[in-house]
């Protein structure tokens, strides 16, 4: 072999030296930065290196890094012992090793201690989860279900989910499936202050006892309440009242961004401008967002443009203008498919404590709070549902109300209001208390022997004839017999 193809004695030495770990050398580099005799400094190199390529495979199991540098320098200063004969150095040498090797013996100390804890962690949880019973698909459903309720839930799916039975897959849900707010327990519920008061106020809010907090700073107050009521034998009673008798649950029908944190600017420029929107047509008493809180628009002594044309009934008493007998109370929701988006349980719990308050303010009875599909009517086609929010799904049963999908509907029963295909097609199958109403107006038509198209034209006709004799609100009453003036109305 030719002494061009062995190369000079440098070459040699870098090809056969294995390469010097990074830490190592960044420790050998900071010792020699106080070396200034560059021969003195290659002799400590060439010694330093010679003993770190004895023992690096050893430093380099050390798995924790500073305890690796603490080592790399605590050789490297051994090694400078060889090439210093300074007093002063070798002083400051022996300081920094003792430091050195502290770090090293503590380190090591240390992870003796800390390893045969893990150890014993790691065999006490697995001891747990082999003694452990597997838990039942329904409850690990159940515990998932109700920490995704606690947090703000997404709009796409509903607030709550009933737990799998069977490890089949299940088809699809049609598209008319009622999508509820979960119902609560009877331990959720809690106590109920048998007294309602007011606890605190500022500027532009009001606190409750029961905890719920109403916003006022979009308050605007409206037309006085000023409404008549009629019997079901058709007398138009005399007493005119200014107080609500009842509660109308809505949804807003705005657009909703997805309730997620990365939306979360969107989603409360949304609000706001809903806000602004039913502040400026007067549109609602209340307005419940989807972080639950509570606005007062229209105040309690005014009425809101909420109802449009509707029919309600309690007892002997016929209600035709809702806006001034109903409060209208609105959730940050959608109608859409056939049915009501879920609300947010924050939205649930604000909504049941409000209508806790206004019950109990106005002695609003329970078969009084009732939802905007049920009540609407379009007039001039004779049809019921103009409006179908909540004509499926509000939470009676978490309000602490009767469930008045089982009613019968009083603008069908009373005055023969029908509903077409496309009623069908949105809403699904009839809900219970149409079917009674049904049954009640086919029952009429045969005992008086008429048709059931006849039957519906003379209670429509009768409807027209209450609804003409109803007060304007603050302005003179007219007589039964005396016509309404003709007024643009678009709604149907």
């Amino acid at each position: 072999m030719t002494a061009e193809a062995q190369g000079s004695p440098t070459e040699r030495y870098r090809r056969e030296r294995p390469p010097v770990a990074r830490e190592c050398g960044d420790e050998l580099t900071r010792i020699t930065d106080d070396i200034d005799d560059p021969i003195v400094k290659l002799r400590y190199l060439q010694s330093a290196l010679s003993e770190e390529g004895d023992k690096s495979a050893l430093v380099q199991l050390v798995p924790i890094p500073p305890a690796r540098r603490a080592w790399y320098r605590l050789k490297g200063l051994r090694a400078l012992d060889a090439v210093s004969d300074d007093a002063a150095v070798a002083s400051r040498t022996l300081a920094a090793r003792k430091t050195a090797r502290r770090v090293v013996v503590g380190t090591a100390a240390a992870a003796m201690l800390f390893v045969p804890v893990l150890v014993a962690v790691i065999a006490w949880q697995v001891n747990k989860w082999s003694s452990a019973e597997p838990e039942p698909m329904a409850a690990t459903m159940g515990s998932s279900t109700e920490a995704n309720a606690t947090a703000v839930t997404s709009t796409t799916a509903p607030l709550a989910v009933q737990p799998m039975l069977n490890p089949e897959p299940e088809s699809p849900a049609p598209v008319n499936r009622p999508l509820v707010a979960e119902p609560l327990a009877a331990e959720d519920l809690g106590i109920v202050p048998s007294m309602l008061w007011l606890a605190d106020r500022g500027p532009d809010w009001e606190l409750y006892s029961n905890g719920l907090r109403i916003e006022t700073k979009y308050m605007v107050k409206g037309t006085p309440r000023d409404y008549r009521v009629h019997s079901r034998d058709g007398q138009l009673l005399p007493a005119r009242h200014s107080r609500p008798i009842g509660i109308l649950f809505h949804t807003s029908e705005s657009d909703l961004w997805p309730l997620e944190p990365d939306y979360e600017k969107e989603v409360r420029k949304g609000s706001e401008a809903l806000l602004r929107f039913v502040k400026r047509e007067q549109a609602y008493n209340y307005m419940i967002d989807r972080f639950g809180r509570v606005y007062r628009i229209v105040d309690d002594d005014s009425r809101a443009n909420h109802a449009g044309h509707g029919v309600w009934a309690r007892g002997d008493e016929v209600y035709l203008d809702l806006n001034s007998a109903f409060l209208g109370i609105s959730f940050e929701s959608r109608w859409e498919g056939g049915r009501t988006l879920p609300i947010t349980r924050a939205q649930l719990i604000a909504g049941r404590n409000l209508t806790n308050y206004l019950r109990q303010r106005f002695s609003i009875a329970p078969e009084m709070c009732v939802t905007h599909g049920l009540a609407s009517v379009a007039p001039k086609r004779g049809l019921i549902g103009y409006h179908l929010d909540w004509a499926r799904g509000f939470p009676f049963e978490a309000f602490g109300l009767p469930d008045l999908y089982g009613q019968a509907l009083p603008s069908v029963a009373l005055f023969g209001f029908n509903y077409d295909s496309e009623f069908l097609r949105t809403v699904g199958e009839r809900w219970p208390g149409l079917v009674a109403a049904e049954k009640q107006l086919a029952t009429e038509a045969r005992e008086r022997s008429i048709s059931l198209d006849d039957l519906r034209r003379e209670r429509q006709a009768v409807y027209r004839r209450w609804r003409a004799a109803l007060p304007t609100p603050g302005g003179p009453e007219r007589s039964l017999e005396a016509p309404a003036p003709q007024t643009a109305d678009n709604r149907g």
